[in-house]
């Protein structure tokens, strides 16, 4: 596994490192820790760096310092036999990352970084990784525990994108030989069409759904046996709200979520579940965007 961890050289970046040391120890993959500057601004690397502005006349000399820099990070932060290359490049740093990410098999980011931004801000480098990029993304806050990633949530719609989520979660779980939950929400909000938003659903309702999360750990989690379970809500609210509820009264190492829902092409507009739930909960979330020909039939 290929793994590229970007940071900006704050402490809170750091955290970032911490979950891909883990990653790389359970999936024998190798960390590439990346740095994207722009110049002229003063929230710049120089100016992170304690340098001055002027320092930009000289640009090979900025890139030595950045390099230097990033590499002193990485020898303090990444087990020295899981280090890949470093890698500097100057440009927007959000589609600097998503461009690279191309070659690579997961990027984790810290939701915190030099900008102080709190939960995601609209327009910040870590959202828009979230929402476009094409490889997996661990998102993770400081106060965020993977401790041995063997509690582990998985959120589902019953959609043929949060299909995409599960092999992920499993490979974790069977790594690990931890426990798997399967978290259905039965909303009245963004797509229950069989729920009348004014009443409470019937026990007919609750059946089915809570059937077709037992479909769900029979085809795609059985071989974890016992250590797979499920549990369907219902919330009076929206989805991501739900989530985060369950989550505040359980205790997850790790939640597995698709990118795209049954709401298809709006996962780009600002409320998408999975970018909502990355606002609110300290659990690493692990985002999974499904394949592009699963996305085409969502619009």
């Amino acid at each position: 596994m290929k793994i590229l961890v970007p940071t900006d050289f704050s402490d809170l970046s750091l955290k970032a490192f911490e979950a891909a040391n883990k990653y790389a120890e359970l999936f024998d993959g190798k960390i590439y820790p990346m740095h994207s500057h722009i110049p002229v601004t003063e929230m710049d690397e120089p100016y992170a760096l304690g340098m001055g502005s002027n320092v930009y006349h000289n640009y090979e000399e900025v890139e030595q310092s950045i390099s230097e820099r990033l590499q002193e990070i990485a020898d303090e932060n990444v087990d020295e036999n899981k280090l890949g290359d470093i890698i500097v490049s100057m440009g927007n740093p959000a589609q600097a990352i998503i461009t690279e990410a191309e070659g690579y098999d997961l990027i984790v980011l810290s939701t915190h970084g030099r900008t102080g931004f709190k939960r995601f801000l609209l327009g910040s480098v870590a959202e828009k990784v979230l929402r476009l990029a094409q490889i997996p993304v661990l998102v993770v806050e400081d106060e965020s525990d993977l401790g041995d990633l063997k509690n582990i949530l998985v959120t589902t719609d019953f959609s043929d994108n949060a299909n995409a989520a599960y092999p992920h979660a499993l490979d974790i779980a069977k790594k690990t030989g931890g426990n798997v939950t399967i978290l259905h929400v039965l909303s009245t909000d963004y797509y229950d069409e069989d729920v009348d938003v004014d009443t409470k659903p019937d026990k007919n309702i609750k059946k089915i759904r809570d059937q077709r999360v037992k479909l769900i750990e029979k085809n795609y989690f059985h071989t974890l046996k016992d250590k797979v379970s499920s549990e369907v809500v219902w919330y009076d609210g929206s989805p991501h709200e739900a989530i985060y509820a369950h989550v505040k009264e359980k205790n997850y190492n790790l939640i597995v979520m698709s990118t795209v829902g049954r709401t298809g092409i709006k996962y780009l507009m600002l409320g998408s579940t999975t970018a909502n739930v990355v606002r609110n909960v300290n659990t690493a979330v692990l985002s999974v965007r499904p394949p592009k020909q699963s996305t085409a039939k969502e619009d």
